[in-house]
């Protein structure tokens, strides 16, 4: 007999892509083309954004072959926030704009997480950049020791909104050390729930969540279709059980005992 898996799995409720919720954001830090065609191919169906991280994009000799894999496995791509930081401080965000677009780019991450933005600098930059281009701005420092507190998180979400952004991602680095987690990586769960309450549409956040710990908290959380970010390529299938209740840290809140 063959076995109905679409049908087992539904407990879940999954969407296929392209999903506008329940999306899975890997952070690609120099990963080769065949590796990332090898895992693709068991796992493109889970992975909705690629992220190529920090500022890689500029450096990756084969950046067009590497952009066109992506591609080919239907997986859009953008590169990190701090390569937006990175020409902002140099004065070169025309010349940024131009080669992304020149990449056929068309989601970019606009964030502060190490640059300090002169008063509004950001907002207007998340205006200017969101008539061209799919902008997800990022909210949180990169720096562990700089805590900011819930009621400022969620004016900067809230005014990042405003200003034209698609998604705002609540950071957390590719550790989990800084941003939503304390440097021991820690939840600050009184940020979360402080941000949830402040009524923002959950499908529009990104929570970056690099740790299976992250991970099954969010899931445990908002659901399966909870949006996931800085997943390592290696993890995507690990991150999905969980939202499946396929393993232990997930399997009674989603399925329970009685199905």
């Amino acid at each position: 007999m063959m076995l109905d898996v679409d049908e087992l799995l539904s407990v879940s409720d999954r969407t296929a892509k392209p999903r506008t919720a329940g999306l899975t954001s890997v952070i690609d830090t120099g990963y080769g083309v065949r590796l990332i065609d090898d895992h693709l191919r068991s796992c493109g169906s889970f992975v909705d954004l690629a992220k190529l991280g920090f500022g890689t994009g500029l450096i990756t000799a084969n950046l067009e072959e590497k952009l066109a894999m992506y591609r080919e496995h239907q997986v859009e791509v953008c590169f990190g926030g701090t390569l937006f930081e990175y020409f902002y401080a140099r004065g070169r965000l025309d010349d940024y704009r131009r080669w992304v677009s020149d990449q056929g780019v068309t989601t970019v991450e606009i964030s502060d997480g190490v640059v300090q933005f002169p008063g509004d600098e950001k907002l207007e930059c998340i205006a200017e950049f969101a008539k061209d281009f799919t902008v997800l701005s990022e909210v949180g420092q990169k720096d562990a020791s700089v805590v900011v507190s819930p009621a400022k998180w969620v004016r900067a979400i809230r005014a990042e909104f405003e200003a034209g952004a698609t998604r705002v991602i609540l950071e957390g680095r590719e550790s989990g050390t800084a941003g939503m987690y304390r440097a021991t990586g820690e939840m600050r769960t009184g940020l979360v729930d402080e941000v949830l309450e402040a009524g923002f549409d959950v499908a529009s956040l990104v929570f970056e969540a690099p740790l299976k710990d992250h991970q099954a908290y969010l899931v445990r959380l908002l659901g399966p279709s909870v949006n996931l970010a800085n997943i390592a390529m290696f993890d995507v299938l690990a991150c999905e059980t969980l939202r499946h209740g396929l393993r232990a840290d997930t399997l009674v809140d989603l399925v329970g005992p009685d199905q």
